[in-house]
This record gives C-alpha cells, sequence and structure tokens, in this order.
C-alpha cells in the first residue's frame, strides 16, 4: 500500500495494522518533502527566529535555541516527552499510529526528512512493536507523550514489546536490521509528536469494529424479533419514508430482509409490539446517521496535517496555529460511545423479553424445568453490568478541559480519554451482543427454529455451530466467550 497522504482509507488502516499489510511512500510526496526540508535549511541560515525550529516549545517559545543546540533540543524533546503510563496500547493501535503519522508527514508541511519518514514505515514493515502506555495524551499539542514512545524508537532508545515481554529497543532494532538515525534536523522531532496520529489512528480501527458491531447487532435484533413472533407492520417502508431519514428506512429494510421467508413473524396475537422491538429502525437509524458522521470525520483526520508550526514552502512563510487540536476526534468519539450504549439499552429490553414469560410467552429464562434449573437467567445480570459500566464511560470526554503549560496550552480535548472510553464501550457491546445471540437462539428454539427466515435462520446455525442448545444449566460463561470470539474474528 502506497500512502501519499491524501487518500489513505479506514478500512486500509485496518489492513496495516491488524493484517500487517506492508507500506511504501508514494513518489508522488517526495517533491514536496524535499522542498519543505530545503525551505527550514535556508531559514537556518538566515538566522531566522522560528517556533519550533529554533526556539523552546509551549511556555518555552521565547527561548531562542543556537543552531548547535537545534538537534540537542530534538533529542531531549522526545526524552522528556515520553513520559506515558498505563498499560501499554496494543499492537495494531501502535500500528495504526504511525501509519497515520507517516500519512501526515508525507504531505511535506511539516520539514520532516525522507528518511525519517521511511522509518517509521520500516518499523510497520518489520514488525517492531513499539512500547507505547495509554495515558499521557491531552489531545491537544496533539499525542505527545505517547507519540514520543514510538519516536525513541528512530534513535535506537525506548521499549518495545516481542513475545509479550518489554524489552530494551536498541538490540531488537538491530537484530531486525534496523538502523537507528544518529540526529534528527531542527523541527523533525516536534512534528514526529506534535499530531492527533493515536488518537485518529485508533479510532479508525473503532470505526470499522463499530460498522460490524451495528452489523451483528440487528442480526442479533432479528433473531430475537422471530423468538417473540414480532410483527412485520411496524417495519413498512411506508412509514420510514415519512421520517425523512435515509437510514431510518435502511434499517428497516434491512429487517425485513433478514426475516424473509420467516413462518414465526405475526404468528402470535397481538395489537403491538414494546418499543425495544417496534422502534428498532428508528433508534438504529439514528446510530447508524452518526455513525457514518463519525467516520467521515475520521476519514478526514487521518489524511490531515495536524502538527505545528506548518511548512508553505512556496509561499515563504512558517506558520503557527492549532491543528493538532484533537476536539473533533475527541467530539467523535464521544458521540460514537454514546450511540452505542444505548444500541446496549434495547438489548437489554429485548432480552428481559425473551426471558420473562409474562411477556414472552415463552418458558421462564428459556429452560424447560424451571425452578430447578436457572436457565439463562444470569446472562440478563452480566448484561445490566456491561451496560452500567458503558452508561457511566458514556459521559464525554470532550466536556472536560485542564490547562496546562503555564496556561499556554489553556483549553484541551482529553480527545485520548475518549478514544479509550469509546473502544471500552465497543468490547463491552460485543460482550452485550454475544449475550443477546445466545438467548435469541434459545427463544428461537422453543418457537422451532426450522420456521426461522432464511437469513435468521443462518445465524441461529452459526451460533449452534458453537453453542449447543441449553437441556440443562451449564457454565454460560464458556458459551458467551466462544460467541464474543466468533465476533472479534469476524466471523458471523
Amino acid at each position: 500500500m502506497k500512502i501519499d497522504g491524501i487518500n489513505l482509507r479506514i478500512d486500509e488502516v485496518e489492513d496495516v495494522s491488524r493484517n500487517f499489510e506492508p507500506v511504501e511512500l508514494s513518489v508522488d510526496t517526495f517533491d514536496n518533502i524535499d522542498r519543505s526540508v530545503k525551505f527550514i535549511e535556508d531559514i537556518l541560515k538566515e538566522g531566522r527566529v522560528v517556533y519550533g525550529i529554533n526556539t523552546g516549545f509551549g511556555k518555552l517559545c521565547e527561548k531562542v535555541i543556537t543552531l548547535e543546540d537545534a538537534s540537542i533540543l530534538q533529542k531531549n524533546l522526545l526524552l522528556s516527552h515520553a513520559s506515558g503510563t498505563g498499560p501499554p496500547l496494543s499492537q495494531e493501535e501502535v500500528r495504526a499510529a504511525i501509519l497515520v503519522r507517516a500519512n501526515s508527514l508525507v504531505r511535506g508541511f511539516s520539514a520532516v526528512r525522507r528518511e525519517i519518514i521511511q522509518k517509521l514505515i520500516d518499523i510497520l514493515n518489520l514488525k517492531i512493536y513499539p512500547y507505547v502506555p495509554s495515558y499521557g495524551s491531552l489531545g491537544a499539542s496533539g499525542d505527545l507523550a505517547p507519540l514520543a514512545h514510538i519516536a525513541l524508537i528512530l534513535l535506537g532508545r525506548g521499549r518495545v514489546i516481542k513475545n509479550k515481554e518489554i524489552l530494551d529497543a536498541l538490540p531488537i532494532l538491530l537484530e531486525a536490521g534496523f538502523k537507528p538515525v544518529e540526529n534528527l534536523m531542527p523541527k523533525e522531532g516536534l512534528a514526529l509528536i506534535n499530531g492527533t496520529a493515536v488518537e485518529s489512528g485508533i479510532a479508525a480501527i473503532l470505526v470499522q469494529d463499530a460498522n460490524y458491531l451495528f452489523d451483528v447487532s440487528l442480526k442479533a435484533a432479528t433473531l430475537s424479533m422471530e423468538a417473540l413472533r414480532a410483527k412485520r407492520e411496524p417495519f413498512d417502508k411506508r412509514i420510514h419514508k415519512l421520517r425523512n431519514s435515509k437510514e431510518q428506512e435502511e434499517v428497516a429494510e434491512r429487517i425485513l430482509m433478514e426475516v424473509e421467508g420467516s413462518k414465526l413473524m405475526d404468528s402470535a396475537f397481538k395489537v403491538q409490539d414494546a418499543y425495544s422491538i417496534r422502534c428498532i429502525p428508528q433508534v438504529y437509524g439514528a446510530v447508524l446517521k452518526n455513525m457514518r458522521c463519525v467516520e467521515e470525520t475520521i476519514s478526514q483526520e487521518i489524511n490531515a496535517v495536524t502538527d505545528n508550526p506548518l511548512i508553505f514552502e512556496g509561499d515563504g512563510d512558517v506558520l503557527t496555529g492549532g491543528n493538532f487540536h484533537a476536539e473533533p476526534i475527541a467530539f467523535a468519539m464521544d458521540i460514537l460511545g454514546m450511540v452505542f450504549t444505548d444500541m446496549g439499552n434495547m438489548v437489554e429490553r429485548r432480552i428481559n423479553r425473551l426471558l420473562n414469560p409474562a411477556l414472552s410467552g415463552l418458558p421462564p429464562f428459556l429452560t424447560e424445568r424451571a425452578g430447578i434449573q436457572s436457565g439463562l437467567m444470569i446472562l440478563q445480570y452480566i448484561v445490566a453490568s456491561l451496560l452500567s459500566e458503558n452508561k457511566i464511560l458514556s459521559h464525554p470526554a470532550s466536556c472536560d478541559s485542564i490547562s496546562v503549560s503555564a496556561d499556554q496550552e489553556d483549553h484541551v480535548s482529553m480527545g485520548m480519554n475518549a478514544v479509550i472510553k469509546a473502544k471500552k464501550i465497543l468490547d463491552n457491546f460485543r460482550k452485550i451482543t454475544s449475550c443477546e445471540l445466545i438467548v435469541a437462539a434459545q427463544g428461537a428454539d422453543f418457537c422451532d427454529s426450522k420456521l426461522l427466515g432464511q437469513r435468521t435462520g443462518e445465524t441461529y446455525r452459526r451460533i449452534r455451530e458453537v453453542v449447543p442448545f441449553a437441556y440443562e444449566d451449564r457454565e454460560f460463561s464458556y458459551d458467551i466467550d466462544k460467541i464474543e470470539g466468533i465476533l472479534q474474528k469476524k466471523e458471523l
């Protein structure tokens, strides 16, 4: 895959981060990169004072640095900022961050040499896994701390993870044939860490996971509908056309496609279904609309130039701004977390209906020997626990800000916190959906699974390949793990 700073797609981030797709720099980027580097060299020769090139950083921006000390400044910047803490980011998250950082630098507005950008690509292609603690980024001035941990690898410093061990980087790098750089030029250290690559890289992975979980949740919902012998009427396209929402129409259409051929739908006498069934198009449609807005934001961000200052060689300018501020990502990830939390609300209510005989017309807790057996009772407890945590995590990180750097950086996005929360919410939702699939399949068996629609029948059979009908109580934790494993591998 060739990166040019403009055309990187979210699915390509997943290919590189998870599937180790090889990466190359597009030759079309070389001239822009070289011109910006030459421009900085000319500025230094002229003795001009320019922020981030021959000055200190943040509140220390008024400290002028001599040309002799410029390389030391860049190295010290990486050393001091590699101060993250907490559990390390996963290999796929670190790889996504490296890819996005390289994709930004190739635009040629950052004055980073080609060989430095190539070193980032080499880390990816050699499958080197830098040790990057999770916490430390405020989502303004970019992801300084986590990116510094990555950038240190270029100098042969820092740590890496190999075979689940945290090791000094240099021996592993040399073993892999990676030759560290001796010195960074003015601006390069700052450009390597001053951007939103960690947040936007991880967010790209989360968008892919969210799209998949949405589809699976819709399948789980339709299987629950069949077990509850729901009505088709609420999904009539005439209803949804009046709402002026293409996403709502799309969800209703997909539901009808899932249950096509079903002999369970409309098989029970009822006037109306509960909202957790009848209003799936309205709720899931709203979720889908917000997901698409999130995806658009992250697609823009992974192709953005987000460091500071920016080099406009053609205009003869070096401009200081704030593209490193991650508020767009913070808002997007807060929204992603909130909409999946609310989807979880609906899932829990459907599980409750399936387990409650007064609401389902099915045996209590979907067991043939209620009383002596508890059946699937505790799966609702599991879902309630996970959902409660998701509600706590749904408090928006983007509403918070703490001033740092002697009040020079007096408004921050907390975007990395929003990313971390969104990831946890999606992990919980995957487990919640696993529980609905198990409960819905058990309910379908009590109704006669042979009467399911074609697509819901396929979903049912995939579940039954790994989780058999529960004739008696067993350790359902194993069942949840098996279904979650299928969802993690995106095999449903």
